[in-house]
């Protein structure tokens, strides 16, 4: 199933309910991964990293043992499998793929590209900052714009700090930690205007989270030639934040140009995990509906301690605590729940991951205690 048909299938499970009773994951037949939890977290609920805590599934357990034999030789053994695969997935050629040792190598590979001899870079301020502080480790400026009253993307205010010395505009969409999604319209137009002017990156490590019909992914912008590209992660909806693997998707001659900056690669396993995951579609849609599962019972406990938050379109939801995050923080992992670190300059807000059902008890108890 590509990324297309697992989209039609997000919406129509979104739109009709799905989730009322949750009864919907048995109706789809979709088993339960081997374990609740790592051996490691068995008392703690580790809801600060974003993570999908039900991964990898049993297919690609599978799949990571087998590999073992050729755990001995260099990737080259299994990559082009996999850059046929995502390359099909994303309904491009091979040559527009870049493999990375998860998105954020991507991440800092484009920060190192566009970053280098003075370059500036535009992003949103809070989101996600590997790309923005590795670019600035290596000279670069970085135009930092707060976001609106929405928690949004001031597209507006970025567009205006566009200047001679801009080589990259930073989206990441839907964004981390806020959540929030951009107007697919406004999005679109943005992208297609500023790339005339430098480059366009699109993070989209929580695209496979949106319900929104027809909500597109930047990839198309990538196929019709314009200065973009698009990052996605195999560690959220599949379940690898510990394979460390992602890919880039951009124009052959950027693809290229990228590819020489790539450091570290990945690993024979994290390649045939990957591969197997892309097949793996009743996985997908249970972590799709276990996500959406998870945020319905973090908003019920916010809403019974009237505490604001910001409706989200990935695993995470961002809320205001009304208390400085650090000690939040502090205070939350003597209950065994861990939650988000502090994102400047919302020092009074908590991102707080979504995680197994028993994860969530385990946060509606801890932060009814904490708050009082």
């Amino acid at each position: 199933m590509n990324h297309i048909d697992r989209r039609n299938w997000l919406k129509t499970f979104a739109l009709t309910g799905g989730l009322t009773a949750m009864g919907g994951l048995n109706a789809l037949a979709i088993t339960r991964p081997l374990k609740e939890k790592s051996n490691l977290l068995l008392d703690v609920a580790k809801l600060n990293s974003n993570e999908n805590p039900y991964g990898p599934s049993e297919k690609v357990r599978t799949a990571i043992t087998a590999a073992f034999d050729n755990a001995c030789r260099y990737p080259s053994i299994v990559f082009r499998p996999l850059l046929e695969k995502i390359a099909e997935t994303e309904g491009v050629s091979t040559d527009h793929i870049v493999v990375t040792g998860g998105s954020t190598e991507g991440l800092k590979a484009v920060g190192l590209t566009y970053g280098l001899q003075g370059g500036e870079l535009i992003a949103a301020d809070p989101t996600f900052q590997s790309m923005l502080t590795y670019a600035e480790n290596l000279g670069a400026y970085v135009h930092r714009v707060p976001v609106d009253e929405n928690m949004q993307h001031d597209l507006k205010e970025m567009e205006n700090r566009i200047n001679g010395k801009t080589r990259l505009i930073f989206i990441c969409n839907p964004n981390n930690p806020t959540g929030t999604l951009l107007d697919k319209n406004e999005l679109k137009s943005f992208c297609e205007r500023t790339s005339e002017k430098a480059m366009v990156f699109s993070d989209e490590a929580y695209y496979d989270f949106i319900t929104e019909p027809d909500y597109p992914s930047m990839v198309e912008l990538v196929k019709e030639g314009k200065n973009v590209i698009v990052s996605r992660t195999f560690s959220k909806v599949y379940g690898l934040a510990g394979m460390r693997i992602g890919y880039l998707v951009a124009r052959p001659d950027v693809a290229s140009r990228l590819r020489k900056n790539i450091m570290a690669m990945t690993n024979v396993l994290a390649i045939e995990a990957a591969r197997h995951a892309l097949d793996d579609d009743d996985f997908y849609k249970f972590s799709v509906a276990k996500n959406m599962e998870a945020k319905q019972a973090i908003y019920k406990t916010l809403d019974d301690l009237e505490l604001p938050y910001i409706k989200s379109h990935t695993n995470f939801v961002f809320f205001k605590t009304g208390r400085p995050i650090r000690d939040m923080m502090a205070t939350m992992e003597k209950e065994n729940v861990l939650i988000g670190r502090p994102f400047p300059p919302f020092y009074e807000w908590a991102r707080i991951s979504t995680g197994t059902m028993e994860d969530m008890k385990a946060f509606d108890k801890g932060l009814k205690k904490v708050m009082g």
